[in-house]
Parts: structure tokens; C-alpha cells; sequence
């Protein structure tokens, strides 16, 4: 320590400063070290913690916004709030804290505060005890989802055909997962307000037009088929503007994956693999690949079957490059038919459909 030649405007002592350090600034720099340290805390604790959480969806409440915190209860909320209305002393260095929370009742934590730093070059150690009381209430997207709000509908429907219970089940699990990564990214206003199961297809009710759009052409990407969309006026806002809420109807092929189409062109059936982007499959009497377009252009064929429909039958014999003999899983008589390329010579059994059509040898693997 050196002398400065100053003395403390408080107490009237010679200040001593270490020779490395600067003078501090501020309103209070003349103070010497015991009357700063006097005057000043290392950090600046509430007397009280005040938190609103939903009861619902666990968000807590910051001003006029609700944020997601993914807290695991509400011990972990009080640590977090308690953190952010933390005040450090500008001039402090080399703060760490750490803290012990005590469950009071279970609206109330106090969390019991030690506070360690540098300030103008002497140690602190402080302690605190903040009382941190769980309030809860409703958030305005839980609000909302209880008053059954929404502004789009999907409608998935399928061409000549009710959308199978995989279809279906699939349709409300993509957007859910819309949903989901859009909350992940903060999205709060996003959320499926109900699912209707309808003996037409499914009905979703979502939150938000964009929301429904984005949902409806994931579905129809997944799934095959066209999305079409019609505004309906509901009401106007409070400056008069027209509020509308806009239905996404999303029409599914005729067909689907896992079926056995037979699209008339004379080339025989087709294992439908995917209706993504365009409809592509395995013709069964050659183990060519298919392509045809969907929506409007899709062709018009007739259902064989399904993959799932498939019975395991002995492989006879291999009479040449186009030819096979199976026995008919249902008169166990020795029947030739085609042989597929994906067909292997050496297999014991293979998987057959026995249709209106004939008899088929399927791929060993179905569609994924």
C-alpha cells in the first residue's frame, strides 16, 4: 500500500491505495476502502422474489409476455428469477455466487444467498436470504387453447375413400410435430386446439393460418395428394379489420403405400412404395421400378390388395428367366407365374398375393 496525499471526505483517514491499482471513479471515489466498502454492497438482492407461473403449461410470466423457461419444478423457477434480479456493483471483479434454496410451503422458496468478489481490490464475502413467493395463473396461449381458439382448419380427406387409420394417425402426429419445433424455436403462439375424428377423414383445428398452411402441405407432402385452401369471414378486430379463418383441405390419392394397384396400362400391377411428391412403386410382374404423377393426373387404377395381405408359399421351382413355380396358398396346387427380378431363385418360401387379377410374387421387404 501506498499513501495517496488524499484524505477520506467520510472519516478523515489517509487513503492507501495499492500502488498497481488506479483510482477508482464514481461520485464516491475519494471515500477511502472501509467507507466504500461501507456504503457499498457487492450485490444488490431483492427482498422479495414475486414469480407467476401458468398452472397449465409451467411458462412463467415477465412483464407482459409468458416465457417457456423448461424448468422441473419450482425450485429451479426461483433459482432462475432470483439470478435475474440480481444486481452486481459495477466495480466488482471475480463475482461467483451460490445459493441454497429452502421450500417453505409449496408457494414459497427462500433461497438462502452467498455472494464472494473483489471490490476495489479487497475480498467480499456477503450473504443474503431471498424470499422467492409462486404465484399461479393462466397464460394467454393456455388461455386460448381452453377457449377452443383457432384460425385454420385441415381437413384430410382421401379420393373415393376415407383416409386409413394409419393415415389418419399420422396426419395429427406431423402436426404435433409442427407444433413442437415450433415451440422449440419460442413460438408460443402455436398449438393444435382440437382433433376431430370424423367418419368423412380428420379435422384439425390450429392456432394459426400459417400454422394450418405449413401443416397441410407437410401432410401432403408425406402422404401423397393436393392441398386446396377457402377463407371463411369470422369477425373484425377491434380497428375493424376482416378476420377470416381459412380451411386447408388436403385430398389424398385413391391409393396408398403398402397397396397393389393395377394402373391399366397393360404393363400389370404395381407395389405402391411412396406417394411423396409423385406416386413410385415396383411393377410385381417384372420388379420394375413405376413412376406416375399425383392430384389431377394421377392415374386411375384398381386395388388388388395390400402388402400386409401377403401369405408366405413355397418357391417351387425356377422354370427360366420369366417364369417361377409357388404353390397357391389356398389350394396348394403347383401354379406358374411370373418371376419378378427382385425374386431370389435360392429362397425356400416367397410372399404371394392371390387376387382377382392372378397370383403375384411380392418383395420380400414392403414399403418402409
Amino acid at each position: 500500500m501506498s499513501r495517496s496525499g488524499e484524505f477520506c471526505p467520510r472519516c478523515g483517514d489517509p487513503i492507501e491505495r495499492p500502488g498497481s491499482l488506479p483510482a477508482p471513479g464514481g461520485p464516491d471515489s475519494g471515500l477511502c476502502n472501509e467507507c466504500y466498502l461501507a456504503a457499498y454492497d457487492l450485490v444488490d438482492a431483492p427482498d422479495r422474489v414475486e414469480v407467476r407461473v401458468c398452472r397449465q403449461c409451467g411458462a412463467i410470466q415477465r412483464g407482459n409476455r409468458w416465457a417457456d423457461v423448461g424448468a422441473e419444478d419450482y425450485t429451479d423457477v426461483a433459482i432462475e428469477e432470483t439470478t435475474a434480479a440480481l444486481g452486481v456493483h459495477v466495480d466488482a471483479a471475480s463475482v461467483s455466487w451460490h445459493v441454497k434454496p429452502e421450500q417453505v410451503d409449496e408457494t414459497t422458496v427462500r433461497m438462502h444467498c452467498t455472494f464472494s468478489g473483489v471490490l476495489r481490490g479487497t475480498p467480499v464475502t456477503e450473504e443474503a436470504t431471498v424470499p422467492v413467493k409462486i404465484g399461479r395463473g393462466t397464460c394467454d396461449r393456455c388461455g386460448r387453447i381452453a377457449g377452443g381458439a383457432y384460425a385454420s382448419v385441415v381437413q384430410v380427406r382421401g379420393r373415393d375413400r376415407r383416409p386409413a387409420d394409419a393415415e389418419r394417425s399420422r396426419a395429427e402426429a406431423i402436426a404435433r410435430e409442427v407444433v413442437a419445433d415450433l415451440e422449440a424455436d419460442g413460438d408460443r403462439d402455436a398449438f393444435v386446439s382440437e382433433v376431430s375424428d370424423r367418419p368423412e377423414g380428420l379435422d384439425l383445428k390450429l392456432s394459426t393460418t400459417k400454422l394450418g398452411d405449413q401443416v397441410a402441405r407437410q401432410i401432403a407432402t408425406e402422404l401423397g395428394g393436393t392441398v386446396s385452401e377457402s377463407e371463411t369471414l369470422v369477425t373484425e378486430d377491434g380497428d375493424g379489420n376482416e378476420v377470416y379463418r381459412v380451411t386447408y383441405a388436403v385430398r389424398l390419392p385413391p391409393y396408398r403405400p403398402g397397396e397393389v394397384i393395377d394402373p391399366g396400362d397393360g404393363d400389370g400391377p404395381v407395389l405402391v412404395r411412396s406417394l411423396s411428391g409423385s406416386l413410385t412403386g415396383t411393377r410385381v410382374r417384372s420388379g420394375e421400378p413405376y413412376r406416375a404423377p399425383l392430384g389431377e393426373d394421377a392415374p386411375e387404377a384398381d386395388s388388388l390388395g395390400f402388402y400386409g395381405d401377403a401369405r408366405q408359399t413355397t418357391l417351387v421351382a425356377v422354370e427360366d428367366d420369366h417364369a417361377v413355380q409357388v404353390l397357391d396358398p389356398e389350394t396348394y396346387e403347383a401354379r406358374t407365374v411370373a418371376r419378378p427380378a427382385y425374386l431370389d431363385p435360392d429362397a425356400a418360401e416367397v410372399p404371394v398375393l392371390k387376387s382377382r387379377a392372378g397370383l403375384y410374387v411380392l418383395p420380400e421387404e414392403g414399403p418402409g
